[in-house]
């Protein structure tokens, strides 16, 4: 894990850092080829540059958040904002279901829109994947 991420991650208190570390984990073992870095204040991982996936501390919890979310049809992640963006929310690591985890970060690598250039489409969306 880089050391920037898990600077973030020793921030948290205590059940929060064992979710972030949990999630850490995960991402870089199901997500090896992903370039992760401290964007916006919280730990992304990025596929040629376009974000995936990440996670961030809100006040009661820790979200999990996948740019392309809404096109996994899964239910257990909320839509998220006005894009494509859905998350799940965990305030234990219990609590973090791997197998859904990891089917979700295989979507997040099959399944992608294009937020690299959202800026410069003036904020429409195009599917990469």
């Amino acid at each position: 894990m880089k050391q920037e991420i898990q600077d973030y991650n020793n921030l948290q208190i205590e059940a929060d850092k064992a979710i972030c570390d949990l999630l850490a984990s995960n991402i870089n073992q199901y997500l090896p080829e992903a370039e992760n870095k401290i964007w916006h204040g919280h730990p992304v991982w990025f596929l040629a540059g376009n974000p995936i996936v990440g996670y961030s501390k809100l006040k009661n919890c820790i979200r999990l958040l996948f740019w392309s979310g809404q096109s996994f049809e899964e239910p257990a992640l909320q839509n998220e904002g006005t894009f494509k963006a859905a998350e799940a929310r965990y305030t234990e690591a219990e609590q973090v279901a791997i197998d859904d985890l990891k089917r979700w970060l295989e979507k997040a690598r099959d399944i992608q829109w294009d937020y690299k250039n959202l800026i410069k489409r003036k904020g429409k969306l195009e599917r990469l994947k």
